[in-house]
Parts: structure tokens; C-alpha cells; sequence
């Protein structure tokens, strides 16, 4: 009899990951998928004869609870795909997800670890509003744990995070094959790990197509509208001024569009401007805002998953992994051709 096909198979037959499978065949509402990826999805389950049933059996005398702890209280957009996409997951098994905000603090962390282990919970979660390599604290240790937009230098636990390498290189990749030579990049902050990735992209992209890179045309630090649009200004003041911007962020992105209102030029005609993060006020700028969307609810997807297969004999060699997950491109109407 052949092996039952999982969904593990069917995300290595579609080219996508575990999450986008479990988005996709579970019929999650408002999940940001594309159509292309569903129907590449759904062809290879079809192929496959994949049938969904329960994916995670947990062991009797397991609580079916999972906490996800969260490095920081904030009002940020980010939080609340990551809180969506643990519950959700979680609910497809009826395993509840309780949130501890920590704000990093140790005791606050074992106090919520101890309550756990009393509890025979399944694991826990640890989540970083900014990617950033961690130290993860011992008392974790006493769980099953997964890394939530983190990773440590030492591989002791499987971790998730987004491919913002390449996301980088798709989004200067769009500019280039839109016509755009001359492309300045608003980088954030040397210290944040997205923001030095997404350079690294920048630059794979302009030498992958032998585009000069102008140094003049790329600053560094910020993530602000404010920040963006004194950057902005001073590139789109220069006579030489670029024809296109990726900018670290959507909010820096509006300071771009800011600058360019105040000195007379059009988007897209004029310039040509890219963001990453595909916040609310993207969709909704004049004209609507071209940009990459963090997969934060496919990674807590994910990390709640990986708990959960953790109780089915796979292999402690295959679970550690530091796994990315691709940002896709939002196409909007901020980017065409530069004008000759």
C-alpha cells in the first residue's frame, strides 16, 4: 500500500511551505495568498490524493495549550498577524494559545514557563516583534520550543523567519525590469537584521542585472514617515534624482510620497516608489502603494505546527532548522517605466 501523502509533500510538490499548505487546504479566511499560489497548492494536493484529517495528534495527558511569548507590548500591525496566525492553527487542533507579554522579562518568563510545565503543556513559542538573533533564556528549555521571528547563532531550536534577502532582491528586481536604472534604497537601521538582509537583496539584484549601484543613492537608518521624507527630499532635490526608491518600510515609503508631493512630481510617472510590510494605509495612499508582505501569520502558522508535529517521531536532526518564508510582492500602482 503506498504511504499516505502529507502535507509536508504536498508543500515540497507546490514550492511552498508547510504553512501556505495549511493556510490554503484549511480554507482560512483572509489568509494573504495569492490565487496562483491556491490553485499551485490545490493541483499538487489533487495530484498528490492528499486528504486533510487530523495532522497532529496530541498525547493523552498533554494540555492542549500552547503559550506564545511576546518580547514587547506595543500597539504595532505586526503583533497582530502573529496572534492570528498561532490561534488559528492552534484552533484547527483545538489546542488553545495562551499570549504572555514579558517585555523580555526573565522573571515574568519563568513564572509563565513554570505554569506550564505544571500544566503538561505541548510547548511554547518565542516570539520577537523585530527579527533579531536571540539568546533564548535556559528555563525554555524545560518545553518543546519554537522561535518566532528570531533565531540563535547555535541551532538548539527549529526557528522561522522572513526570506527578506530575497525579498529584497524581488522588490529592486521589479524596478529594474519596470525600466529603472537609476534606483536609490532607503535602508533601515544597520543594527536590525530585515534591514540589512533587504540591502543585501538590493545589491544581489542591481549586480545580477549589471546595474550600477550609485553609493549617493543610498541612505541609511530610520523607519519613520518623518525619517522617509527628509531622505526623500534630499534625493529627489538633486538634479541627477533617482527614478525609483525601495524603501525599507511602508511608513517610509509615505514620507516618499510626502517629499514628492511637496516638490511638484507624480507617482508613478515621476518617480517610482516600492515599500515593504503592506500595512493598512498601503492599499489606501494615492496612488495605492506597491510593497512586500511579511509572512507573519504563515510563520506563527508554522511555529505552532512544528510544536505539534514535535510529538510525532520526527527526527530532532530534521526539526532544527531556521526555516524563511517568502514575502510576497503586492503589485500596486506606485511603479511604471521611467520617463526617457
Amino acid at each position: 500500500m503506498d504511504k499516505r501523502a502529507t502535507m509536508q509533500d504536498v508543500a515540497e510538490k507546490a514550492g511552498v511551505s508547510q504553512a501556505t499548505v495549511s493556510l490554503v487546504l484549511n480554507g482560512v479566511a483572509n489568509a494573504r495568498v495569492s490565487a496562483a499560489t491556491r490553485r499551485r497548492v490545490q493541483d499538487a494536493a489533487d495530484e498528490l490524493g492528499y486528504r486533510r484529517g487530523p495532522q497532529h495528534p496530541v498525547p493523552a495527558g498533554r494540555a492542549k495549550v500552547i503559550g506564545l511569548f511576546v518580547d514587547e507590548v506595543t500597539t504595532t500591525p505586526m503583533l497582530g498577524p502573529f496572534l492570528e496566525g498561532a490561534m488559528e492553527e492552534g484552533a484547527l487542533q483545538d489546542v488553545a494559545v495562551a499570549v504572555f507579554f514579558t517585555g523580555g522579562d526573565p522573571l515574568l518568563e519563568k513564572t509563565a514557563i513554570d505554569m506550564l510545565v505544571a500544566q503538561n503543556a505541548i510547548g511554547a513559542v518565542y516570539t520577537t516583534l523585530i527579527t533579531r538573533e536571540v539568546v533564548v533564556p535556559e528555563h525554555f528549555a524545560q518545553l518543546p520550543l519554537v522561535l518566532l521571528n528570531c533565531y540563535e547563532g547555535e541551532l538548539r531550536f527549529p526557528s522561522v523567519v522572513p526570506g527578506d534577502v530575497v525579498a529584497g532582491y524581488v522588490a529592486t528586481e521589479a524596478l529594474i525590469k519596470a525600466g529603472h536604472r537609476r534606483i536609490a534604497h532607503l535602508a533601515g537601521e544597520d543594527i536590525i537584521a530585515a534591514s540589512t538582509d533587504r540591502y543585501q537583496g538590493f545589491r544581489m539584484a542591481m549586480e545580477k542585472y549589471g546595474v550600477r549601484i550609485e553609493e549617493s543613492l543610498v541612505t541609511q537608518g530610520g523607519w519613520n514617515v518623518r525619517e522617509g521624507r527628509e531622505r526623500a527630499m534630499a534625493l529627489l532635490s538633486r538634479s541627477d534624482r533617482p527614478t525609483a526608491i525601495f524603501c525599507f518600510c511602508d511608513r517610509m515609503a509615505v514620507g516618499c510620497y510626502d517629499a514628492a508631493r511637496i516638490l511638484g512630481l507624480s507617482i508613478p510617472e515621476d518617480i517610482s516608489i516600492i515599500g515593504f510590510d503592506d500595512e493598512d494605509i498601503a492599499a489606501n495612499l494615492l496612488p495605492p502603494l506597491t510593497t512586500l508582505v511579511l509572512p507573519h501569520n504563515e510563520m506563527a502558522r508554522w511555529a505552532v505546527g512544528q510544536l505539534l508535529e514535535s510529538f510525532e517521531g520526527v527526527d530532532d536532526d530534521e526539526r532544527l532548522q531556521k526555516l524563511k518564508i517568502e514575502c510576497e510582492l503586492v503589485e500596486r500602482q506606485s511603479v511604471g517605466a521611467p520617463k526617457l
